[in-house]
């Protein structure tokens, strides 16, 4: 009964500590931190954030917020950008060519009405968080306005819609309890 309100308190205690308006990224940036006497907090909510955020668009991505995370740690790019991208090229998968699971216009050139279509969402996300670290940032890339250049022909106006969805989904604070978990 002692450890279990030992635990209460800490967690209790480490959530007031934190600054009024702290951005949800902020509260990632370090995947697993020790707040007290050994007890670990696993506080990467990175797929969390990212799911509620989709879910809040009515996204077929919402159930695959885990892959986007995992393959941009695997290809060491934002785990916000896949994302936006599809936010930006079909409003989150809601707009694609029939049975392509095709949220990002990949290969899809312009004046066409078909690209890539990929087996599935994790299909797709796996493949263009790959391509984005072969195609555009192995080759020179930057930023998100450098891979605008080549993916869409205008990095200025689709950079800052994709930077616009990248900032929205990095400050996104879930309404939904179901969405805001802490694991011991």
């Amino acid at each position: 009964m002692k450890k279990t309100a030992t635990i209460i308190a800490v967690i209790v205690l480490a959530l007031t500590a934190l600054p009024v308006g702290v951005r949800a990224a902020d509260a990632v940036s370090d995947p697993a931190g020790q707040i007290a006497d050994g007890v670990s907090v696993i506080a990467d909510q990175r797929a969390n954030i990212l799911k509620a955020y989709l879910h809040a668009f009515n996204s077929p991505l919402e159930n695959d917020a885990d892959t986007f995370v995992s393959e941009a740690d695997a290809n060491n790019i934002d785990w916000r950008l896949v994302a936006a991208i599809a936010g930006t090229e079909s409003t989150f998968g809601e707009n694609i060519p029939a049975g392509s699971y095709n949220a990002w216009g990949w290969g899809i050139p312009t004046g066409a009405s078909d690209g890539v279509h990929f087996t599935s969402w994790k299909d797709g996300i796996k493949q263009v968080s790959e391509g984005l670290r072969t195609n555009y940032f192995n080759r020179g890339a930057q930023n998100i306005y450098d891979v605008g250049w080549i993916y869409a022909a205008n990095g200025d106006s689709w950079g800052t819609h994709v930077q616009f969805f990248m900032d929205k989904i990095g400050s996104y604070v879930p309404a939904d309890p179901q969405f805001l978990t802490i694991n011991l």
